[in-house]
């Protein structure tokens, strides 16, 4: 039979996960995805709250819990990924995993953003897609890359 989901519940990781998407979510506020273009990411709640479920479902297993993962954050534009941020859980704890989380612009904005790295200042809002990818490394092991696309 399967283990009860809430057995692996930690509520120290509810909380930690919660103000980790408080700052997953600032840190994609302030990601510059253009040189010449400023560019604001707005970002779904339903996304935040898929994002936080996996994030807890794939530290559950982990020695540390949520505390021990390095978080790096990635937005996929067109066929180029940038990278816009890294995000230690707890910095105070040495990591044992590795997730970056590939999120995608909202397709339907292609046509708006297809200038964006073009010159000229501008201030473009983008709306991330509510698809997203998780790797998952860890860094104890030699265990093979788990990628979660969900």
């Amino acid at each position: 039979s399967l283990p009860d989901l809430d057995l692996l519940h930690d509520p120290e990781d509810e909380l930690l996960c919660a103000n980790l998407m408080d700052l997953v979510q600032a840190t994609l506020g302030r990601a510059p995805l253009g040189a010449k273009r400023c560019s604001r990411l707005l970002v779904p709640a339903q996304l935040l709250a898929q994002v936080r479920t996996e994030l807890l479902r794939l530290a559950c297993s982990e020695p540390c819990g949520l505390r021990g993962a390095l978080l790096d954050l990635c937005v996929e534009h067109g066929k180029a990924c940038h990278d816009v941020g890294h995000i230690a859980v707890d910095p105070a704890v040495v990591p044992t995993f590795q997730l970056t989380l590939v999120l995608r612009l909202d397709s339907r904005l292609w046509p708006k953003i297809q200038g964006l790295f073009t010159s000229g200042p501008a201030f473009t809002p983008l709306k991330l897609s509510t698809g997203f990818r998780v790797i998952k490394k860890k860094l104890y092991s030699s265990e093979q890359l788990l990628i979660e696309e969900c």
